[in-house]
């Protein structure tokens, strides 16, 4: 099935682009290396959000929380992965590893939503109201990591009503079998697409 994105109703999720998962000397860029540096996760990124911005598509930035001294503090249900990044300090605020990348800071006409604590861009924030304030029924989701807080935003959004598009290689996962179940196994049961980066360009640009 041909795919169509109309600036009106469509928007760019650009989850979690801090520097200490894209950049090299990020805390968690070691993890997912193999699979970004084999899928030129950078370069696609650059692409889908260049090609985005020149369609008139609205670009929305999904960021994880920061994290800040006291962070779930009397917490009774935190989970593995936010204890180990409360203690690794990982997207720590007020550190060049809790900044965005160089190539994807904010510019005027984006939105950012505000941070989630868990995997889901929704839970807790104000992305939900503010893709419905601007009018957004399709969205296309893009950043890191696939199994993780891509999957569970873009599952929460299809429960809410979204178009839901997932792109193969503009993500990654710390192993292939991560990806796999993101991209082929999973993904398929709440994604209404799954293009690649040269589909999804052709796509915004019919």
């Amino acid at each position: 099935m041909t795919q169509s994105y109309d600036p009106k109703t469509t928007a760019l999720l650009c989850i979690d682009f801090y520097n200490d998962f894209l950049s090299e000397g990020g805390k968690l860029w070691p993890m997912v290396k193999t699979i970004a540096t084999e899928l030129k996760l950078l370069d696609n990124l650059r692409t889908i959000v260049k090609t985005t911005r020149e369609a008139g598509i609205t670009v929305f930035h999904v960021p994880h929380h920061r994290w800040e001294p006291g962070d779930l503090q009397n917490w009774k249900n935190a989970t593995p992965y936010q204890l180990s990044g409360m203690e690794r300090q990982i997207f720590a605020k007020g550190t060049w590893g809790g900044e965005f990348h160089d190539d994807f800071k904010v510019q005027p006409g984006d939105v950012v939503a505000t941070e989630h604590w868990a995997s889901s861009g929704f839970p807790n924030t104000d992305l939900d109201i503010q893709l419905k304030r601007h009018g957004k029924e399709k969205i296309i989701l893009v950043g890191l990591l696939a199994n993780t807080c891509l999957e569970a935003t873009g599952r929460i959004g299809m429960e809410l009503g979204y178009h839901v598009t997932l792109v193969r290689d503009a993500t990654a996962a710390r192993t292939p079998e991560a990806m796999h179940a993101a991209m082929n196994i999973n993904g398929p049961t709440y994604a209404h697409a799954i293009l690649t980066t040269d589909e999804l360009i052709g796509a915004m640009k019919a």
